[in-house]
């Protein structure tokens, strides 16, 4: 079993890097978008001196890697290498691949979605392509008032400020955009899309809402023992999972009993359970 996830976590790591290496290669690099990090800076240099970007990519890396072994310690797996190095040898081979669009926004869309999509891959097997990680992590080891997080972005204003003063401030704003993007499908791909809603549900009236849920929504309960702040009264939360399509009708139900209930609703990115996903462990 744990060969059979080991060998679909190298195939998920192939297939990004080679999807991100075409966000790279057939949408941000020929428009000199620079979306951050190390694939970033490595775009800027290509345009700058006429170096190959994967080569670059996979020059800043290498003793990057060695500096986070020395001062880290072995905290950087074999995916993580694996990712690295396939990364920049798949954006040397699609380098000549066609040039999708020149279109600056079209590219930083895109390019930002097909490159967050191949990352997002990578990601979750739990391993990086090396870059900007490694060197945020080291900023942190060293000025530990910098965070990791503090460091990457540190890490993307330099490259994108970089890009703008090499070429115009136009491609770095666009930079903005495809680095927004790309973290966003990051995200998606790593958490899934916003399905679901978290709902909690304060009111006089908990009793008949609890009802109305059970019997027109067919949606499962819980109930929190809350006090409060201002009151000081003890009262009971009701909370409820739905999906974005239940929403508006649970809404209907709590405010035609009770048109003064206190809701909170949350972004749910999975709910596992009775009613929405399960997970088979055999």
């Amino acid at each position: 079993m744990k060969l059979k996830s080991n060998l679909l976590d190298y195939a998920l790591i192939v297939v990004g890097c080679f999807v991100a290496s075409l966000g790279l290669t057939m949408f941000l690099v020929p428009n000199k978008v620079a979306a951050g990090g190390v694939s970033g800076l490595a775009t800027v240099l290509h345009y700058l001196f006429g170096l190959p970007v994967g080569w670059t990519m996979l020059a800043f890396n290498i003793p990057l890697f060695i500096a986070g072994i020395i001062f880290l310690g072995p905290v950087f797996g074999a995916k993580t290498i694996v990712g690295t190095i396939l990364l920049s040898v798949f954006t040397e081979l699609t380098k000549n691949f066609p040039v999708i669009t020149r279109d600056l926004l079209l590219s930083s869309v895109y390019g930002g979605i097909v490159l967050g999509l191949g990352l997002g891959l990578v990601f979750k097997t739990r391993a990086t392509t090396g870059g900007s990680d490694i060197a945020a992590m080291l900023i942190h080891h060293f000025v530990p008032i910098v965070s990791i997080g503090q460091g990457i972005l540190l890490i993307d204003f330099f490259v994108i400020a970089l890009n703008g003063i090499s070429f115009n401030w136009e491609i770095a704003m666009y930079s903005w955009i495809a680095l927004y993007v790309s973290s966003k499908v990051i995200d998606i791909v790593q958490e899934g899309i916003n399905y679901a809603k978290a709902v909690y549900i304060i009111s006089d009236r908990n009793d008949e809402i609890q009802k109305r849920i059970l019997e027109d929504l067919g949606r499962g309960i819980t109930l929190f023992e809350a006090k409060g702040g201002y009151t000081g009264e003890n009262r009971k939360v009701v909370m409820c999972a739905v999906t974005r399509l239940e929403l508006p009708k649970l809404k209907r139900i709590i405010w035609d009993i009770d048109p003064k209930a206190f809701i909170i609703i949350h972004d749910v990115h999975e709910v596992l359970g009775e009613g929405f996903t399960f997970i088979n462990n055999k």
